[in-house]
């Protein structure tokens, strides 16, 4: 990443001109996580190379971002989730509904979320298990401001996140109707609390400056840049937090092809293709498709390596 890129040359000047610019100054104790400064700023400068919240290479267009989905819940297809989201429009009173480990349990609307959370924009790289990747401006919150206000106990170890179960709003729940083994309802991802704490552990709420499309897994979605995309759960309904591991659902699903930790990995081979190169995805043309080797951690080694320090992490892929 050169710091010396002029905003323009990044992205869009319409989309970004009041680009809010985050400062990475977080530091974690045994107590809890100490929130850092925020500081807004329309230079590109204040976002240093090792933050690991930018980046200078070209961003994924809108359209393929938003028309390019994995999101089973509506289908398997990759271009009916736009489609068949146009009607799904959650508003302020969604609710996560979190429990377990916490001192602060209940019902939290999204207005309430978004009230006691800082809203920030954030450049990450997106890599599929499928291969592909992209690179996608989001807009969100650090998903460690919600864990210190709803304040885990000394127990809580794991953190379980649900998507919503509606076969109403998401066809794709229907039994039969992914046309393979149907994967167990409602969608399930988890990530241990050392993870979810990590400054790059994120919870989306829009993209390219405008609210969360359904497509995309709105109205709020995980996303864990140094993981592959399938961590990412979309349209979440429910945090609990939990002395042990949970089950997440592909994992469960497929324990020989997909793993709790899902860290991007080029050594270690989904076993019906190598992860050692990806498909970058750049427009809806498709035709610039650019092949490139995959990074360790995605890229962001430097931020996530020392949570895993000791881990055989081709065993616990």
């Amino acid at each position: 990443m050169s710091s010396s890129m002029k905003e323009n040359e990044i992205t869009s000047e319409k989309i970004f001109s009041n680009r809010r610019q985050f400062i990475n100054n977080f530091a974690l104790s045994s107590a809890g996580l100490v929130l850092g400064v925020s500081a807004f700023s329309n230079n590109t400068k204040a976002l240093t190379k090792d933050s690991g919240f930018t980046t200078a290479e070209p961003l994924s267009s809108e359209y393929v971002v938003t028309h390019h989905n994995n999101f089973y819940e509506f289908s398997t297809s990759k271009s009916k989730p736009a489609k068949m989201a146009k009607n799904f429009n959650p508003g302020n009173d969604w609710k996560v509904k979190i429990t377990g480990e916490v001192e602060k349990p209940g019902d939290y609307t999204l207005e309430d979320i978004l009230a006691f959370t800082q809203n920030q924009e954030r450049i990450y790289r997106l890599r599929c298990v499928e291969a592909w990747s992209m690179v996608i401006p989001w807009q969100g919150f650090q998903l460690s401001e919600l864990i210190a206000k709803v304040k885990p106990t000394s127990k809580a170890r794991f953190i379980e996140f649900k998507t919503l179960e509606s076969r109403t709003t998401f066809p794709g729940q229907s039994s039969g109707s992914l046309g393979f083994n149907a994967l167990p309802w409602p969608y399930k991802e988890g990530l241990r609390m050392d993870e979810a704490l990590n400054p790059l552990s994120f919870i989306a709420t829009g993209v390219y400056g405008k609210n969360l499309p359904g497509q995309n897994g709105a109205p709020l979605r995980l996303i864990v840049p140094w993981k592959y995309g399938f961590k990412s759960i979309k349209s979440i309904v429910s945090m609990r937090f939990l002395e042990s591991q949970p089950q997440n659902t592909w994992h469960k699903s497929g324990p020989r092809e997909y793993g709790f930790y899902a860290n991007v990995n080029p050594k270690v081979d989904h076993p019906r293709w190598s992860q050692a190169r990806e498909r970058r995805i750049i427009d809806e043309s498709f035709f610039g498709v650019k092949k490139i080797d995959t990074q360790m951690f995605n890229g962001y080694g430097d931020q996530v390596a020392h949570m895993y320090k000791g881990m055989d992490l081709v065993r616990n892929f």
